[in-house]
């Protein structure tokens, strides 16, 4: 019975079916299915099958939202019982357009992915000055900082940045993982960034690489 209210709760989260989601979510809770099961089998599975489809261009950016609030609908509810109950986050990961840039799509997608993978998100918004992303990563001891740019006039604060980093002396316990338009690995790795995607669904299989490594 569980393992079926998970698949409808990956069903409604594909699809979009917040209302559903968060009914389904509750049900589950109700029927004292494991709050971990719920976050992994139920919402988080649905947001990686549609991360799977939006990396094949099988579906698109309004797809991805849609089901992304969906997802939140159940997270409202999960979250508090996973604090309860102890689980611990997989990371920290401080997300946000650099200085100069307003452009928050990507980065948007990017939240909720790494949220819907497990990793508690604190999205510093857009047009962030380097001080503010240092600040963000020692207030709340960051595992990773995601920066996104879709300039390529604004690309260069990437380095920026990660000079501010180092001078912080917060370089070093940080992951730091780039993306937008115009980026790219070569860039990344010359700047001196541990990790480069190209799109919102691969940033969680590089930021969960990072985590790992």
């Amino acid at each position: 019975m569980a393992n079926e209210t998970l698949n409808e709760i990956s069903e409604n989260v594909q699809n979009g079916r917040a209302p559903q989601v968060k009914e389904l979510v509750q049900k589950a809770v109700d029927d004292g299915v494991d709050i971990q099961e719920i976050l992994n089998d139920g919402l988080v599975s649905g947001m990686s099958l549609i991360g799977e489809k939006f990396k094949n261009n099988e579906v698109y950016v309004p797809e991805v939202l849609i089901a992304a609030r969906a997802m939140h609908a159940g997270m409202d509810i999960v979250k508090p019982k996973l604090a309860e109950s102890g689980v611990k986050a997989k990371g920290t990961a401080v997300v946000g357009t650099v200085k100069g840039d307003l452009h928050d799509i990507g980065k948007n997608l990017v939240c909720m992915m790494l949220e819907g993978a497990g990793f508690e998100v604190v999205d510093v918004g857009v047009n962030v000055e380097p001080d503010t992303f240092v600040s963000e990563i020692q207030k709340n001891d960051a595992d990773i900082v995601g920066m996104s740019a879709l300039l390529t006039t604004t690309m260069g604060a990437m380095q920026t940045n990660i000079e501010a980093f180092k001078e912080a002396g917060v370089y070093d316990n940080v992951k730091i993982l780039v993306g937008g338009a115009p980026v790219t690995q070569s860039y990344a790795d010359e700047i001196g960034a541990h990790g480069y995607s190209d799109d919102a669904a691969s940033a969680v299989d590089v930021a969960n690489n990072l985590i790992a490594s």
